[in-house]
This record gives C-alpha cells, structure tokens and sequence, in this order.
C-alpha cells in the first residue's frame, strides 16, 4: 500500500472517529437531559 493510499485510510478513519465520538456525545447529553427532567418531576 501506498503512503498516499495510507494516508487516506486515516483521514476516513479520523473522520468517522470524530463523528462517533459527536454521536456518543450527544447521547451522553440525551440520557443526562433526561434524568434531570425525571428527577425534578
């Protein structure tokens, strides 16, 4: 394989690295919103 080939794997990877971490994130985010609505009904 190439170094430019490897350098594109990277990217992708990186890419789809940081949209998983927004995702999970974000749902941390949900979960959390969520129990502070249950806790103060």
């Amino acid at each position: 394989m190439s170094p430019e080939e490897e350098r594109v794997i990277r990217a992708r990877q990186a890419g789809r690295a940081k949209v998983m971490a927004l995702l999970l994130g974000g749902f941390v985010l949900l979960v959390f919103a969520i129990s502070i609505v249950k806790m103060t009904h």
